[in-house]
């Protein structure tokens, strides 16, 4: 897959760093249940060996790059092992975590896996493939509107704390999808987000600019799922 950049034409070409947040949003590397296909939501899910390689090839590739002041992460296993890499490849002491970066709950589904999903729990299935952004999932399931609140909260707080600075963020691909929303509302989501991609914005005040999306040029050696799993709206 090729590398997606979109730019929003509103944003100066002479911007300087300290104008905004330059926020580098990871999807976390692939668990055993991405690979079979089977939908994580709040589960806690550890990284395989696949996707424990994938971390260190992003943290690899963030480390050549301009210095990170800061790793956040969703506390979920998943997400926190990928950060925990970054950060220690790229210099950073800590990782701060914030269960407002989870994944989207998925209620009844969670735990099954999609091709057993419309037979298993019917209802819960119909409710995450509506339209409707409103609509809860059966089970004590988010709607993606509660989805969307609680993690674009998250990063603009952790934008107006860091203007001037970059940052990583470690989190999930419901999550992403809530971001590009935010930063893109007009555009349509260009395919799955592949675990450990990477998507950056450019967050200044109440503005968020999509710079890159779905980059996976440091991905080529570690076999990552073609299916992406989870980056889609099964959400894991």
């Amino acid at each position: 897959m090729a590398d997606s950049t979109i730019i929003n034409s509103n944003s100066s070409d002479d911007a300087t760093l300290s104008d905004y947040a330059e926020i580098i949003v990871v999807r976390h590397g692939e668990t055993a249940w991405n690979a079979d296909g089977r939908i994580q939501g709040h589960l806690d899910v550890e990284l395989n060996d696949v996707g424990r390689q994938q971390a260190a090839a992003v943290a690899d590739r963030l480390s050549k790059e301009k210095a990170i002041s800061a790793v956040y992460s969703s506390d979920l296993k998943r997400a926190f092992e990928t950060a925990s890499i970054i950060a220690n490849r790229c210099g950073v002491a800590e990782v701060k975590t914030d269960p407002d970066l989870r994944e989207r709950h998925l209620g009844d589904l969670q735990g099954l896996q999609i091709k057993e999903a419309a037979e298993l729990k019917p209802d819960a299935y119909v409710a995450s493939s509506s339209s409707r952004t409103d609509q809860e999932i059966p089970g004590g399931g988010e709607s993606f509107e509660q989805l969307y609140r609680r993690c674009t909260s998250s990063l603009q707080k952790i934008g107006m704390k860091h203007r001037g600075e970059r940052v990583v963020v470690v989190t999930h691909g419901g999550v992403l999808r809530a971001f590009h929303k935010r930063s893109a509302p007009a555009e349509k989501l260009p395919g799955k987000i592949l675990n450990a991609s990477v998507n950056k914005f450019h967050l200044a005040g109440e503005e968020w600019i999509l710079k890159t999306w779905s980059d996976i040029s440091h991905l080529n050696e570690t076999g990552y799922l073609a299916a992406a799993f989870g980056g889609d709206n099964t959400s894991g």
